[in-house]
């Protein structure tokens, strides 16, 4: 059973998310939060594994949320997911450096939202890539994003794996680079893990993060 928290300060999307959620044979709401406070604190009392974070709430924000959740260790199992309105927001692209595992809009499809938590929950598939891609590409061709990473923190990672994380940047699924690289999807989930883990990457979202600020991936870029 996958333990979803809602963290949301409108109680009505909470309502109807709860409902969705409890409808699934395999999701189960655990908690529901008004306030970035309420949440941090219902994240370690509820052990939630998946959290639904709207970004603008009283006391603290998503964004102030999410850092505190990602940063404290006993809370490594914990995946954020943040919830946005139709504009993309800022503050998204943010909350995903800061450690969120992807976003989704507010109407989004039912079975979307479902697959979504699943998919988060189970560590090994970056939400919605296409659209991930497409918000750190637009906020990293901003100039208060910041120097780039130096193309040489990539030497860590073999000619494979750097192959891997500029597919993985450009959106790919585990099963899309399989099929593009000729290797089964279990070897190419192998090489995304360890360039996980050699990078100091959370999860696929921040390989993203790497993707482009070390030039393996350009803004606008798109997979052949």
């Amino acid at each position: 059973m996958i333990r979803v928290l809602l963290a949301d300060d409108q109680a009505l999307i909470r309502a109807g998310f709860r409902v969705l959620i409890d409808s699934a044979a395999d999701l189960q709401v655990v908690g529901e939060a008004a306030t970035g406070r309420e949440a941090v604190n219902l994240v370690r009392s509820t052990r939630a594994d998946v959290v639904l974070m709207d970004i603008r709430m009283p006391e603290m924000d998503g964004l102030a949320a999410t850092r505190e959740i990602i940063a404290d260790e006993e809370l490594a199992g914990v995946r954020v997911m943040i919830l946005t309105t139709f504009e993309i927001d800022e503050y998204v692209f943010e909350a995903i450096r800061a450690g969120a595992s992807g976003f989704l809009g507010k109407g989004v499809e039912p079975d979307e939202l479902l697959n979504a938590i699943r998919v988060v929950a189970r560590g090994d598939a970056l939400l919605s890539p296409k659209a991930t891609q497409g918000l750190i590409a637009r906020f990293l061709t901003e100039p208060s994003r910041g120097e780039p990473l130096r193309s040489s923190q990539l030497d860590v990672l073999t000619d494979r794996e750097r192959e891997i994380v500029a597919l993985v940047g450009l959106g790919l699924s585990n099963e899309d680079i399989a099929e593009k690289l000729h290797i089964s999807p279990l070897t190419a989930k192998t090489h995304v893990n360890r360039a996980m883990m050699k990078l100091g990457a959370r999860d696929r979202a921040q390989l993203v993060v790497v993707a482009y600020h070390s030039g393996l991936v350009r803004p606008g870029e798109m997979p052949d």
